[in-house]
């Protein structure tokens, strides 16, 4: 019997969908599974058949029971940590109100969350008869894993995702330590690729034994959810999004970005935008826009070229390139919209630097390029991701070339309120409606992805994937190559050295938009012959049951 660590939610994307996914897979090929993680809504899951909450030493308390709809059943587990939730990036938990990057943390605060996980693990193993435990991330939950596989004898494995590493292991000589102590005990360890392999032994290189702890468990993709429709099904996918939408919690109105806009000017302060973009995200996050079925109405999905990009907005996840790009993409294609998915603290930033673009406000656009990391803290004051260095290279290289007169005329031309659209936070159970209806997808990040679960739901649905090319994005891409004429697997291929991705991408999306219809049959199988979850979760089962 196997039981999975993950500190976080099952919702959003990264480590969390990377977790229901292998759950899922694992109960629908008739396996029960035990998964420990602070997941607040257990009934949103088909395959959790039971819930138990865990309070210090007092006995667990079921707070869900469902019948069981696959041949297998998973037990969700939840420890209650009190009010502190040690993170790797800034965001809201709508049960913690002490949301704190773990580096920011003193040490009574990580021992009293270790502590805590490790006493609702140590009575999970003792009382499920679990044999085999696996950890998300290097650190914390590998450290709990740790401890509990010391006492009492059970092997554990650590699968390692960028962010804990980039964010905390790197960062922190506390958190590498217990990453160190952790990778040492373990009996396996899982990485998403050769690029993945590199980033733990830079890190990690002093663990004994590493080479021969590490076994490749690629990404995956649901290819039953995630497929491609003809352009004429478009619409009929949107409408089944709306329903999908109907009933559900709200976050920003309207009304929020038009009195955020119309206090917006040419000659304003950084400390001024600060203040503004503070007011306007006053709402709930990660929930779908209020009137968000009226803009995807508005969209000709029939006959209009669409880009998507997902993702939580911050810089890190290159959006803020996708913008600066679009002034002349639209110049060849002026009908293109653009749809936005996520939320963070870049949103209001981006909507910001959009409306300079269109109005011609040069020095505010000169502001908001220059000061990005601070108009990107959160409503708290924390701030997240990188500057916005890919737009101020690429407007330098406009000037000195001469062309930043024709790049301002072409925005006020061609880039309108509608072009881009943000929805908001989206979870899967819509976003698989929303994918085939685009062409083509970007996902330009700043910093090394492991391995970019988005592009693979992207090249499942035949939305044609563009991505920075690096890290386990170049993997993903390079697995697609195959597949394609060599010409057109080199539109996937953005630069990512800051001075040239804009520019890679102002030349690289016109051509992805054609491709998308011509390659989605491709692009699917690909997906489906080679990034299916359900062959990652047979290795892992198989792999957990022989440490």
């Amino acid at each position: 019997m196997i039981c999975i660590l993950h500190g976080y939610l099952l919702e959003g994307s990264g480590s969390n969908l990377w977790t229901r996914s292998i759950v899922e897979s694992l109960c629908r090929e008739g396996h029960n599974v035990h998964l420990m993680a602070q997941e607040n809504h257990p009934e949103r899951y088909s395959f959790i058949t039971e819930a138990r909450r865990y309070r210090g030493d007092e006995p667990a308390e079921t707070f869900y029971r469902a019948d069981a709809e696959h041949p297998g059943c998973c037990v969700l587990h939840k420890p209650v940590l009190g009010d502190t939730l040690p993170v790797y990036v800034w965001d809201k938990y709508e049960e913690f109100p002490n949301v704190v990057p773990m580096v920011d943390l003193d040490d009574e605060a990580v021992e009293a969350y270790v502590d805590r996980n490790v006493r609702a693990l140590r009575r999970i193993v003792a009382e499920n008869g679990i044999t085999a435990i696996h950890a998300n991330h290097a650190v914390l939950m590998s450290v709990v894993a740790q401890r509990v596989s010391e006492e009492t004898g059970v092997p554990f494995a650590v699968m390692p995702h960028g962010s804990a590493l980039e964010f905390a292991v790197k960062r922190d000589e506390r958190f590498h330590r217990l990453a160190l102590g952790a990778f040492t005990s373990a009996r396996r360890v899982f990485a998403i690729g050769g690029e993945m392999r590199d980033r733990v032994r830079g890190i990690l290189g002093a663990v004994p034994d590493l080479e021969a702890k590490f076994s490749e468990l690629h990404l995956g993709v649901d290819t039953s959810q995630f497929e491609p429709i003809a352009r004429s099904e478009r619409p009929g996918n949107v409408a089944r999004l709306a329903e999908a939408l109907a009933g559900m919690k709200r976050g920003r109105v309207p009304a929020q970005e038009t009195e955020m806009l119309g206090r917006l000017r040419g000659d304003m302060t950084v400390d001024e935008l600060r203040a503004v973009f503070a007011d306007a995200q006053r709402y709930e996050g990660k929930t779908p826009d209020e009137g968000l079925e009226a803009r995807l109405n508005a969209v000709d999905w029939a006959s209009e070229p669409t880009l998507l990009f997902v993702g939580r907005l911050i810089s890190s996840k290159g959006i803020q390139s996708v913008v600066a790009a679009l002034p002349l993409i639209l110049e060849k294609r002026p009908d293109l919209r653009v749809i936005v998915v996520g939320h963070g603290p870049l949103r209001e930033v981006l909507e910001a630097l959009l409306w300079a673009l269109r109005e011609g406000e040069r020095a505010l656009v000169d502001l908001i390029v220059a000061h990005g990391r601070v108009l990107e803290g959160s409503p708290e004051g924390e701030s997240e991701g990188e500057e916005l260095t890919q737009v101020a290279l690429y407007l330098e290289q406009l000037r000195e070339r001469g062309e930043l007169d024709a790049y301002y005329a072409a925005a006020q031309k061609h880039l309108r309120p509608e072009t881009v659209l943000f929805t908001g936070y989206l979870t899967h159970r819509e976003l698989h409606h929303l994918f085939p209806c685009c062409d083509a997808a970007v996902f330009p990040s700043v910093v090394k992805e492991a391995g970019p679960l988005v592009f693979l739901e992207a090249l499942a649905s035949g939305a044609f994937p563009l991505g920075t090319y690096f890290a386990g994005m170049k993997a993903s891409i390079d697995s697609v190559a195959q597949a394609l004429p060599a010409e057109d697997a080199e539109a996937m291929k953005l630069d990512a050295a800051p001075e040239r991705t804009v520019a890679d991408i102002v030349r690289h999306v016109p051509l992805a938009l054609e491709m998308g219809e011509r390659h989605k049959d491709a692009l699917y199988r690909v997906a489906r012959d080679h990034y299916d979850w359900r062959s990652v979760a047979r290795k892992l089962f198989t792999e957990l049951n022989a440490l």
